[in-house]
């Protein structure tokens, strides 16, 4: 097991399977160096999406585990391209969506979940770029939808 699925397992975690883009668009693309991953959304263990609109629906903290989870289909679908996550050399920027009310200001505090989880497997490496917004809607009603971009070996 690589080094990177260690501390995930480590952390009580394991990868869940990655999901079936429902649009016209694949889930990983690899240019030389970099691993852009599509946007993925939080989904519960059977497979349905976590939905909801924080400051409405959900708190901070529940939306900082959906945004968590999302990292868990992000590390998912870069495994799936690379093999082995002890390929990722750094995490290089992410990018978050709070589907949030319109007067809802805590973003970051919400993508952190994605980002606190980057450090905690790759460690300095996942440290990365990042902008949070917030967003009237996202698709299916997610909560929290991340991209992100690896730089890869």
């Amino acid at each position: 097991m690589s080094v990177a699925e260690d501390r995930l397992q480590e952390l009580g975690l394991e990868l869940p399977q990655v999901s079936t883009p429902v649009a016209n668009y694949i889930p990983t693309v690899r240019t030389g160096s970099l691993l852009f991953v599509a946007g993925q959304v939080p989904r519960n263990a059977d497979g349905s999406m976590i939905t909801g609109k924080v400051g409405a629906d959900m708190g901070v903290e529940d939306a900082y585990e959906a945004a968590r989870n999302c990292g868990l289909y992000a590390l998912a679908a870069a495994k799936r391209e690379l093999g082995d996550l002890d390929n990722v050399v750094r995490v290089v920027r992410v990018m978050g969506l709070v589907n949030a009310t319109p007067e809802y200001t805590q973003q970051p505090q919400v993508i952190n979940g994605f980002s606190d989880l980057m450090v905690a497997v790759f460690g300095e490496a996942g440290r990365h770029a990042r902008v949070a917004y917030g967003a009237g809607s996202l698709p299916g009603g997610a909560a929290v939808e991340v991209e992100s971009l690896f730089e890869v070996r």
